[in-house]
């Protein structure tokens, strides 16, 4: 697909398309996944966060439902 093609698509489909190039990148062994310093600091920092339970936290596919219904309004013509 082009990028053209993508762009042409309605945000929920061009948002169905990028999670799914994100899952197969996630799912490729083949690759090595370098982890830059500063991000790791940063998941740490996270990390100890939820661990201390400062940070609330729900299910992916609520977050998944929440962050579509929010393009969606997006989207909409005003």
């Amino acid at each position: 697909m082009q990028t053209a093609e993508l762009v042409a698509l309605p945000l929920a489909e061009r948002l169905q398309a990028m999670e799914a190039l994100w899952d197969s990148l996630c799912r490729d062994a083949t690759q090595a996944h370098v982890v830059p310093t500063w991000h790791q600091e940063e998941l740490s920092k996270r990390i100890a966060a939820l661990d201390s339970g400062k940070e609330v936290t729900s299910p992916w596919e609520d977050a998944k439902e929440r962050i579509r219904h929010r393009a969606e309004q997006l989207a909409r013509p005003r």
